[in-house]
């Protein structure tokens, strides 16, 4: 019973930059997103055949209790008004259609007020039973990998056609660390499109130090303050000196696991939520090759 989360921004943007702008509805929408975005559905439905499926969407891109924590925390995205985040204006038009499309389709959408959907896709890979497939183009993901649950990432930094199927032995392979500490390297590592900064002058090499030798910011943190051996006088430093930062960094790179999901049908659409709204989304905005390769994948009779 493979359960699919779709991380739905991570797509619609690839399916912007990766479509042509001269895919317009007959009113001129632009609807490359659109169509991109059940394109690729519709291939990974057939590659990986799931039981289940969840399109997620962020709640809030900048959680307040993150912003709380570190005010940096996504500002380098804010737009000049200083409300939101920078985004395609021919892009933005688009996604409400699309949300009309999935919901058309009877597939399940959902965002939780507060939370990104990389937590969204968090809880549901902790709270539901695997195997669990997480599609997405963004690393932070890696944190959710989970050999003995089967948990994976799809990893869509190569494109779809040449994606990474990302267990903790390619975390491993990747990064030289252990494949479960993914998120402790990254605390200290930092992730510049996050806007964090990690622990000062800890790159990638020292990062990964940590990560082999520690399990825990905690362990990390004594023995620092104990000149472990294993540890370079130069890190021990910058630990210390990075200590206001690491104690709110487990909560601003970890995903939040605990979120209260809605308890709403996840199964995969045997049937349209909405024949006749579907086919008229279909006519008005162009897209019926589009459309028809996901009911061709959903395998609709």
């Amino acid at each position: 019973m493979t359960l699919m989360l779709l991380d739905s921004a991570s797509l619609w943007y690839r399916a912007y930059y990766g479509m042509p702008d001269t895919m317009v509805a007959p009113d001129g929408t632009p609807v490359n997103a659109i169509r991109g975005y059940l394109d690729m559905t519709a291939r990974l439905i057939g590659m990986y055949r799931p039981n289940r499926l969840v399109a997620c969407i962020e709640g809030d891109w900048r959680p307040t209790w993150r912003v709380a924590l570190f005010p940096e925390y996504k500002a380098n995205r804010v737009d000049d008004s200083g409300e939101g985040e920078e985004e395609p204006d021919t892009l933005t038009p688009q996604i409400p259609i699309l949300l009309d499309v999935l919901d058309a389709f009877g597939i399940t959408v959902i965002g939780v007020d507060d939370f990104e959907a990389d937590d969204v896709m968090a809880s549901f890979a902790v709270q539901e039973k695997g195997p669990v497939r997480i599609v997405t183009g963004d690393r932070d993901l890696f944190q959710l990998v989970d050999d003995v649950r089967d948990v994976r990432v799809v990893y869509l930094a190569k494109g779809l056609s040449q994606h990474d199927l990302v267990n903790l032995s390619w975390v491993q392979n990747k990064y030289a660390i252990p494949g479960g500490r993914y998120g402790l390297f990254a605390m200290f590592r930092g992730d510049p499109s996050d806007g964090l900064p990690g622990v000062k002058g800890i790159g990638e090499k020292g990062a990964a130090l940590i990560a082999n030798a520690f399990a825990t910011v905690p362990e990390v943190i004594a023995a620092a303050h104990a000149n472990d051996p294993r540890l370079t006088p130069a890190l021990i430093k910058k630990i210390l000196a990075g200590l206001d930062y690491l104690a709110i960094a487990p909560t601003l790179v970890q995903c939040a696991l605990d979120i209260s999901l809605p308890q709403v049908s996840l199964d995969i659409p045997r049937k349209p939520k909405n024949m006749k709204v579907l086919q008229e989304l279909k006519e008005k905005y162009a897209l019926g090759a589009s459309v028809d390769r996901l009911i061709a994948a959903l395998e609709w009779q």
